[in-house]
């Protein structure tokens, strides 16, 4: 799958009125797994059933970049002076695999973060139109995610954009 890279005039939050930025959402690579790392840990230092553990993060995310079949990483990135990458505010990690009920691709959404400095500034509305718009490329028929059930914000984020609760129940079984 080959990279795309798009700017997207990004219109920030009303308290900063009268100001914008670029912001570039792009797919991930290698160098890019130190900021990813840093905004997972972010990620998992909120959440009720993960810790942040860097080597294991930095290793999921390669993986992932190494092989586009399994998934996709996306980032959001705020343009850098001439010449250089700006700063990774953002990031998406989406997986596909194949569901039995629907007889066809689908999609989880593993992980989505936005830097606590940059929320309210449209990053994750960003990040997340582009996951839905390469899923339905992609042919997937549905996206599927976990959110805290008591991260409300995230639950009103997601059903803002469409998504909707499930009568499913997640169950979990951990392999060592």
């Amino acid at each position: 799958m080959k990279a795309f890279h798009f700017f997207i005039h990004l219109f920030l939050h009303p308290l900063n009125a009268g100001s914008h930025s670029q912001m570039l959402i792009e797919t991930a690579s290698a160098a890019d797994i130190p900021a990813l790392s840093a905004l997972l840990a972010e990620l998992f230092s909120q959440e009720q059933e993960f810790t942040p553990d860097s080597e294991a993060q930095s290793r999921g995310l390669l993986t992932i970049i190494n092989n586009p079949d399994v998934g996709i990483i996306l980032l959001a990135r705020r343009n850098g002076k001439t010449g250089q990458m700006g700063q990774v505010v953002g990031m998406l990690n989406m997986l596909f695999t194949v569901s039995t009920a629907l007889g066809a691709p689908v999609a989880l959404l593993e992980d989505m973060v936005v830097s606590s400095a940059c929320r309210r500034e449209l990053v994750g509305t960003r990040l997340l139109t582009e996951a839905i718009s390469l899923a339905r490329d992609r042919g997937c028929k549905r996206i599927t995610l976990l959110t805290d059930s008591a991260n409300k914000a995230a639950q009103k984020f997601y059903s803002r954009h469409g998504f909707t609760t499930s009568a499913m129940l997640p169950m979990r079984l951990t392999l060592d």
